[in-house]
């Protein structure tokens, strides 16, 4: 199973996440992982390498 989460203190809220896949959402300046659970890493892989601080964490 995956499990996809945001480091709230790390994240600066760029959107680059938001860009690149549908499983995240900006809220309050911060970005959101909307189903932490997916069945597959999919595009999560994708918002995981544009991260600039590195707060998306995938295991």
């Amino acid at each position: 199973m995956v499990k996809v989460s945001v480091d709230k203190k790390k994240c600066i809220g760029c959107g680059s996440c938001v860009a690149l896949c549908d499983n995240f959402e900006l809220i309050e300046g911060k970005a959101r992982v909307k189903n932490p659970n997916p069945k597959t890493v999919g595009c999560n892989k994708k918002a995981k390498d544009s991260c600039p601080t590195n707060a998306i964490k995938i295991k």
